[in-house]
């Protein structure tokens, strides 16, 4: 399981056996199941979240009770609730097992820690950042510029497998439409 963090960081900077070992030691390691919560709404968020197996929604409760599926995190992903744990205010959102799941977590200390003991972390994190704000601007503006048959369009074409794996009343939620008016789109 090392193999794979290691594996994921060296796709941006590489790292010696003893630079892997300093980093591995800044990180626990956690098992989840299906709908267990990592981030639970109104409570502080201690994580960010690497997953190496598994799946994750980050989801919004509005004021009615409805869920909003703000993303999901697959396999080599990360997820949190990066406003809530850079700023240490409680979560506005929640992030939860779509899967049984295994997380690698970093505290925001411990990342800290990491960046300022080794300057190839700050770039790779960096690097993941930058990655994660194209992603969100991108979503954002398929929402403001795509109908809902081109959203999910978009959504098969960019992650496919995730279609496979999440069921279609999350990927309606995420895509903003009724499961209804998803199946019609689908057949």
């Amino acid at each position: 399981m090392q193999s794979k963090l290691r594996q994921h960081i060296e796709e941006i900077v590489s790292l010696t056996d003893e630079e892997f070992e300093f980093v591995h030691s800044h990180f626990t390691h956690r098992k989840a199941k299906k709908r267990d919560l990592l981030i639970q709404e109104g409570k502080s968020v201690k994580h960010v979240y690497f997953v190496v197996s598994g799946l994750l929604k980050l989801l919004y409760n509005d004021s009615s009770g409805k869920e909003h599926i703000v993303s999901f995190a697959m396999e080599d992903w990360w997820e949190s609730d990066f406003l809530a744990f850079y700023s240490k205010n409680n979560a506005t959102l929640s992030l939860q097992c779509v899967e049984d799941t295994e997380v690698y977590c970093i505290t925001l200390e411990d990342y800290q820690n990491l960046c300022a003991g080794l300057q190839k972390m700050e770039h790779f994190f960096l690097e993941k950042a930058n990655r994660g704000h194209i992603g969100s601007q991108q979503r954002i503006i398929s929402f403001l510029t795509l109908n809902a048959s081109e959203r999910y369009e978009h959504l098969l074409h960019r992650h496919p497998a995730l279609l496979q794996r999440v069921p279609k009343t999350l990927i309606a939620s995420y895509l903003g439409v009724s499961r209804e008016t998803l199946s019609r789109l689908i057949s």
